[in-house]
């Protein structure tokens, strides 16, 4: 059996809405110029009280395979190192919040980013679905329930793209601006293993600040090219985690999360203010500072 070429790890938690269409939107026909053959989805359930199966996705035309994380905790770093370690393909992406959905293109768009370099880090772009943010907009009668209405309205999964036009970005700067994590990280193996996977200090609920902890450490390895990949992303459905409820549970988890940072690592928690090559995924097309290189 040959192996994938893609590899998505995938973390859940009392996803029981959200779980079914997020692995929906990873999959073929939703997912384009991608085959079966050509990726797997990993799925660690983080301690459900009813935790999925994967009999409930065999209708998916993908290779999936769900377990349980052993002795699972409050933070998702072990179950990510899990599925890491499960991985076969020579390119991961790593879902830290399996409430996310993707973009028709995307896994097609990063596999092809990833040709562009010996060493890429492509970080894929991170929306929220609703008028606002949803800490934010959840106090304004923002529920799960007007999510599903959203998505009715603009015929979802049938129109996958539209998913743009009912989010709210998370870079206030676009694409190009000053980001502090991706939400669909993808590396090769190698780089993965240069990096060692998520830190497990990141121990506390929802794992800190992990998510920008590895996103700013792949950066920082020798040798590496940051490629952005614009007009794809991941579109957060809300569903109750901790920086996406509450103003007040947003600013407390960055405000102890940095705290944290700062004594882990020694420095700030910083954004990443250098976009690296931005790959258009629409065209094929790169522009960034060192593009000459891929002449």
């Amino acid at each position: 059996m040959s192996l994938p070429a893609v590899s998505i790890v995938l973390v859940s938690h009392e996803m029981r809405r959200e779980l079914p269409r997020t692995l929906l939107s990873l999959c073929p026909p939703y997912q384009t110029d991608i085959a079966r053959a050509d990726f797997e989805i990993i799925v660690i359930d983080n301690g459900s009280a009813q935790p999925p199966c994967a009999d409930e996705f065999r209708h998916l035309d993908a290779n999936i395979r769900v377990l349980q994380q052993p002795d699972p905790g409050v933070s998702p770093v072990a179950a990510i190192n899990h599925g890491l370690s499960l991985a076969r393909a020579p390119l991961i992406g790593v879902w830290i919040d399996g409430a996310r959905l993707a973009s028709p293109g995307l896994l097609a768009a990063c596999r092809a980013a990833a040709r562009l370099h010996p060493r890429p880090v492509i970080a894929t772009l991170n929306y929220q679905l609703g008028p606002s943010l949803q800490f934010d907009s959840a106090r304004h009668g923002y529920d799960q329930a007007a999510e599903d209405r959203l998505l009715d309205d603009i015929g979802w999964p049938g129109e996958g793209y539209r998913l743009f036009d009912i989010a709210t970005s998370e870079l206030r700067a676009g694409p190009a601006g000053p980001m502090l994590e991706s939400n669909a990280l993808f590396l090769p193996r190698a780089l993965w293993d240069d990096l060692g996977g998520y830190d497990p200090v990141f121990a506390e609920p929802g794992g800190g600040v992990v998510n920008p902890d590895t996103y700013l450490r792949a950066c920082a390895l020798p040798g590496v090219q940051q490629i952005r990949v614009l007009w794809e992303g991941t579109f957060h459905q809300i569903h109750g985690g901790l920086s996406t409820s509450t103003p007040e549970s947003a600013r407390a988890v960055l405000h102890a999360g940095s705290r944290l940072y700062l004594q882990r690592r020694g420095q700030r928690l910083t954004t990443m203010r250098d976009p690296g090559w931005l790959y258009d995924a629409r065209s094929g097309t790169v522009t960034g500072d060192q593009r000459e290189a891929l002449a």
